[in-house]
């Protein structure tokens, strides 16, 4: 029983030293000097602000992309300690004691890091030589723009790791199916490329790309099973539902969970929430929940209600009176109705006020039991503190003649009868009995007498004149065709009214409600919304100082300024190796030439290679070129503020080509001994230049030392960069 014990237990264990030695030297060169500078850099100031919003647990939102990124981020902040005071104001800023720069930039300081053995790794998976991964992955290592981007509190080197990761998990996953299919490895890299290729697109929407590019490759690759006689039909489904769930299913349950998190550690009103719909605000703790919590959920005859445009662009803003008339003619010489204005106003105010009236009944307060009004009843909108009722008729509007004026009712006594009768159409009812919900209904209002429906047109841009107070126009749509955000509105605030007299009534529109009924919403109607607005979110994109096109990347025609010593010449700026950029060009011009070469002799039934080293070459290609046009060819498309770090995504795949071709051309192309020896020769030259390149540029990649202004000046290899040099 125990004579096992009679023998010593070995443990053999492989370790691969280049692997191993490409790890530290990539931690050194991204981890030396962290905390340096100790100020504020670049983008910092964009992306500390939604760290200190995590760490004092305050709802926001970023239409850049996914919180995942955003979450890392703030858990660097987290196991620094940082309690997220801190103002972001301006590049440059000393960062006080509280803020651990360290703990910050660590995350994406160990994913660039982690980058260069994941680039030695893909190659060799790629079956290239060792010598050639040890090539990428030193051209990684010494790439200056690289280090720049992966040294601070940005998100590119995140996105790169993450794409990387993928990659080389799907090759791992693809080399295992040759020879053993579903066993636990086999799995682990198939759901790993999942993950990887999830997180990527959490990060950064950029994920995306090669996200697609992956999924277009394992279905090749199963079109190419399907051919394979050797699979029968219950292994070819096994196989297409172990990718659909491992490719498909888990990257969007785990992209859900990004936002489940999201908004678990963001429950807190802030000032980003002013954007959400009023379920959405009154979900979050503080603002519009202290006020909406204790109202009354069903509207009745009688309640007492504020109306919040759906829509809420360019800002918010609720149904408004005041009393004020449209004056008897505009500028223009058109007429009006003369009566009392109705806009749509973007604060909070009294006179956003109004009476949900029955028309066939005169009181203005809610009966015991109260009467709910459902979809389809027409109801009467009075103005809480005017007590007019909300009109319109055949006039045409201030701003937008087309459409109809909307009015609160003045009896001039001349043959202009009122036309006050709106029928309540709630558009997001599960039934057509649906009660009319405060915060959860969004109604529009159709005009019984001409079918027009109420809508806040000011939304176009344009805003009423001084006599309107600079308020935003509401009108009549006559072509009410679909259901436009403009003409959808909610209950925002509501009380049941209990005054009949005017004087008693105000005095209540000004008085809280009391009474408790919660309107929590789901997280899918969370996600659904905020998903929405992340995606339809356009912030004004401006001119900067250091944007630039996607033309201007390949050759590097631009640089950004990433920081300036208050003092000294000391400073950072994203350049890239100009011989790696340069290499990384000219391997992919290459690599398309030789692939057209190929693809013609091939056509003539002339084969220059193996059959072996074709496919090697093409699923290598594949990758590097793939992964440079899915990550760079987009932004041609984008009506966007482009910078040059924007490319690094591609980049990287473009440099990994760079030893796919100078292998390909050693073993295919220089068949003589002298030739080779010729090549290496050349490639020893071209790797010290990468090198002497990389030491060139380094203090401006480290922001140090500082750089006089000589040096400074020899700097600029390129009329077009933009070195800081001080004013003597």
């Amino acid at each position: 029983m125990l004579g096992f014990l009679k023998k010593p237990v070995v443990v053999t264990v492989k370790i691969n030293v280049n692997l191993v030695a490409l790890t530290v030297v990539g931690l050194i060169s991204r981890l030396w000097g962290l905390s340096y500078p100790r100020a504020v850099v670049f983008d910092e100031v964009y992306y500390g602000q939604f760290v200190s919003l995590y760490m004092k647990r305050i709802f926001f939102v970023d239409d850049s992309g996914p919180p995942f990124g955003h979450m890392l981020l703030a858990l660097g902040g987290y196991l620094g300690g940082f309690d997220g005071n801190f103002l972001w104001n301006r590049i440059g800023a000393e960062y006080s004691m509280n803020v651990p720069v360290w703990s910050l930039r660590l995350l994406p300081a160990l994913a660039g890091a982690l980058c260069v053995p994941l680039a030695y790794q893909i190659l060799v998976e790629l079956q290239f030589s060792h010598s050639a991964a040890l090539g990428a992955a030193l051209l990684i290592l010494l790439e200056n723009s690289l280090i720049t981007q992966s040294r601070f509190m940005l998100l590119e080197s995140i996105l790169i790791f993450f794409i990387l990761l993928a990659v080389l998990s799907y090759l791992k996953f693809y080399n295992l199916q040759k020879h053993s299919s579903f066993s636990g490895s086999w799995w682990f890299w198939l759901l790993l490329t999942g993950v990887a290729c999830s997180c990527a697109v959490g990060v950064k929407y950029m994920g995306l790309f090669t996200y697609m590019l992956l999924l277009a490759i394992a279905g090749l690759h199963f079109w190419d099973m399907i051919g394979d006689q050797n699979f029968s039909n219950v292994s070819l489904m096994c196989h297409f539902l172990a990718r659909g769930l491992a490719l498909i299913i888990i990257p969007m349950a785990m992209y859900l969970s990004f936002f489940y998190v999201h908004l678990t550690l963001l429950y807190r009103s802030g000032p980003h929430d002013q954007i959400m719909t009023s379920a959405f605000q009154a979900s979050l703790e503080g603002g519009l929940a202290r006020i909406t919590q204790g109202q009354p959920l069903e509207v009745a005859y009688g309640s007492q209600i504020t109306l919040r445009n759906v829509l809420g662009k360019p800002m918010q803003c609720w149904l408004h009176s005041h009393t004020n008339t449209y004056p008897i003619r505009y500028e223009n010489g058109r007429g009006s109705s003369h009566q009392q204005q109705v806009t749509c106003y973007p604060f909070k105010d009294v006179n956003n006020w109004w009476i949900v009236k029955d028309p066939g009944m005169q009181q203005l307060v809610v009966s015991n039991p109260p009467r709910p009004v459902r979809h389809g009843h027409v109801v009467q909108l009075v103005h809480g503190i005017t007590t007019r009722y909300l009109n319109t008729h055949d006039v045409a509007a201030p701003l937008s003649p087309h459409s109809q004026e909307v009015s609160c009712y003045i009896d001039y006594n001349i043959s202009m009868p009122a036309q006050n009768l709106w029928r309540v159409e709630i558009v997001n009812r599960e039934s057509d009995t649906d009660v009319w919900k405060t915060i959860l209904s969004e109604v529009r209002f159709v005009h019984v007498n001409t079918s027009a429906v109420l809508k806040a047109s000011g939304f176009i841009g344009a805003s009423l004149p001084e006599w309107g107070y600079r308020q935003l126009e509401v009108v009549g749509e006559k072509l009410s065709k679909g259901y436009h955000q403009s003409m959808v509105w909610n209950v925002e605030e509501h009380r049941y009214g209990k005054s009949q007299e005017q004087k008693e009534r105000e005095v209540e529109l000004h008085s809280p409600t009391q009474m408790d009924i919660s309107k929590n919403l789901s997280f899918m109607a969370k996600f659904t919304e905020l998903q929405w607005k992340i995606l339809t979110l356009k912030n004004e994109d401006t001119e900067h100082k250091y944007s630039s096109s996607a033309l201007d990347w390949i050759t590097m025609d631009t640089n950004i300024a990433y920081w300036l010593h208050p003092t000294s010449g000391a400073q950072i700026h994203l350049l890239g190796n100009v011989v790696t950029w340069a290499s990384a060009n000219v391997a992919a011009l290459v690599y398309v030439c030789l692939s057209l070469w190929y693809l013609v002799r091939r056509r003539r039934k002339i084969y220059d290679i193996p059959e072996e080293a074709w496919q090697l070459w093409v699923s290598a290609g594949g990758i590097g070129v793939g992964g440079w046009a899915v990550n760079y060819l987009p932004f041609f498309l984008m009506e966007k503020t482009l910078f040059l770090y924007h490319y690094l995504p591609a980049l990287t795949f473009q440099i990994l080509l760079v030893p796919i071709v100078l292998q390909h051309l050693s073993d295919h192309l220089c068949r003589s001994l002298l030739l080779k020896s010729m090549l290496s020769a050349l490639i020893v030259a071209w790797f010290s230049s990468v090198y002497f390149v990389y030491c060139t540029f380094s203090p401006v990649t480290y922001g140090e030392p500082s750089l006089s202004v000589t040096e400074l000046k020899d700097l600029r290899w390129k009329d077009s960069w933009n070195i800081l040099i001080r004013k003597q």
